[in-house]
């Protein structure tokens, strides 16, 4: 909860909490949310991450059920407050859909998309973490400015991704949690294709992060 030094620099440790998703907690997360936000010295991010916790809690009431156990986790890397929410159930997934007409269900990820700079799904063997991030506007050093591999990696990404979706959502953007896993099984075809050849995937993810440190300290 406190704000401790490291390495000279202030950092603000992670903190989670264990609650069981019911409506009477919502308000008693969000004072939470914002006692802590205040610590931290980020109480500018105060109203949106109350609303974005709270929509949280009220899509695992409304779609897992209400006393479900979950637990809720806030961290920041300086750039972005991250707000997770994990609950024991994997088979039921958020989905972005546009409610219809005079219906008041299905808002909730709707008014999630509007607020964060980007959410999205951790699916576990026996549980599932819907996660966002919010921008704090302070400019972090350590951040990788983008590159042209950075740009070439993220066009395979977006490309292997968009091969593995169902018609209906082709055209869509991706979102980082779908990303992510595109980038996954990505690197997997690649190893795939290097054991086809009779290299050695391991051997080869090894060189690649050899070349990635090496790349990482070069830029400073």
């Amino acid at each position: 909860m406190a704000i401790y030094q490291e390495s000279g620099c202030v950092q603000r440790r992670p903190w989670e909490v264990p609650f069981t998703a019911e409506p009477r907690m919502v308000a008693r997360v969000r004072r939470a949310m914002r006692l802590h936000l205040s610590l931290w010295g980020l109480s500018e991010l105060e109203d949106v991450a109350q609303i974005c916790v709270s929509e949280l809690v009220a899509n695992v009431i409304n779609h897992v059920g209400p006393g479900t156990p979950v637990t809720l986790a806030v961290s920041t890397d300086g750039a972005h407050l991250r707000i997770e929410l994990t609950d024991p159930d994997a088979r039921t997934m958020p989905t972005l859909l546009a409610p219809m007409p005079g219906t008041e269900s299905g808002r909730g990820l709707m008014i999630l998309d509007a607020m964060a700079d980007r959410w999205g799904v951790i699916s576990r063997a026996d549980s599932k973490v819907v996660w966002c991030d919010l921008a704090t506007g302070a400019e972090v050093p350590n951040e990788h400015p983008r590159s042209a591999r950075i740009a070439r990696a993220e066009m395979s990404i977006v490309q292997h991704g968009s091969a593995q979706r169902p018609p209906s959502e082709k055209g869509s953007p991706l979102s980082v949690a779908v990303a992510e896993e595109a980038a996954i099984d990505l690197i997997a075809d690649v190893l795939h294709w290097l054991s086809a050849q009779g290299c050695d995937p391991d051997e080869a993810l090894d060189r690649a992060q050899m070349h990635y440190e090496a790349e990482l300290e070069e830029a400073g």
